[in-house]
């Protein structure tokens, strides 16, 4: 997502674009049960402009993935390191959190039922591709450009798709990660990683999408 447009919807740009949904958040958008409405739709709901919130939003596409590596085999060793190996840790602490937090809360009016169920949908597609990443996508790419890698960076893009249908899921279980007054601590710990956890996803798919699969697909050789 380069240039932006107000007829893109905001939930659309919360999964797409590193730091939307927090800019949302920030400004009161709902990019959760009601962002299926477009920017230029959601900005005067907002008591904003419809310019000035495409600016800013345009200000985060120009930045995202301007700190990737320019080299492909340290590029994909960033994403290895910094977004694989981080979700995965992030998940299997997150995954009991959840947990407890309905288990402790479920009778509250914003406890978030059904949270678990959806980080742990989540947490299995996700493991699942990357590890189609890590065996099979990334060994082929560092061995060069060839026109047989744009099936499978075609396969992982959709997969993308999936992935940020299911973390929009999680937002809607945890109503937009909006902690109710008094949240004990390990429900403001559970919406703060979460928070960080689903910023994190968005600029891994964004780097792949924009940077990663771009160079390969621009020149399948």
């Amino acid at each position: 997502m380069t240039v932006l447009s107000p007829d893109l919807t905001v939930t659309a740009v919360a999964a797409e674009l590193p730091g939307a949904a927090e800019l949302f958040r920030q400004k009161g958008i709902n990019f959760c049960c009601g962002g299926k409405i477009p920017l230029s739709e959601a900005a005067p709901k907002a008591g904003l402009t419809t310019e000035g919130l495409l600016a800013e939003l345009q200000a985060l596409a120009d930045a995202a993935g301007r700190d990737a590596p320019e080299e492909t085999p340290a590029l994909i060793d960033h994403i290895l390191n910094r977004y694989h190996d981080t979700h995965r840790t992030e998940l299997e602490w997150l995954i009991p959190l959840a947990q407890k937090v309905e288990r402790v809360h479920g009778d509250h009016e914003e406890a978030p039922l059904g949270l678990t169920e959806a980080l742990i949908a989540l947490h299995d597609d996700l493991d699942a591709h990357m590890a189609k990443e890590e065996h099979i996508l990334f060994p082929l790419m560092l061995q060069g450009a060839d026109p047989m890698l744009l099936h499978p960076i075609a396969q992982m893009r959709y997969e993308h798709d999936s992935a940020a249908d299911l973390l929009t899921r999680v937002e809607h279980a945890a109503h937009g990660l909006a902690l109710p007054v008094g949240a004990c601590g390990s429900w403001s710990a559970l919406y703060t990683g979460l928070r960080k956890f689903s910023e994190d996803l968005v600029a891994h798919m964004h780097l792949e999408n924009t940077v990663l699969f771009a160079r390969f697909e621009a020149n399948p050789a």
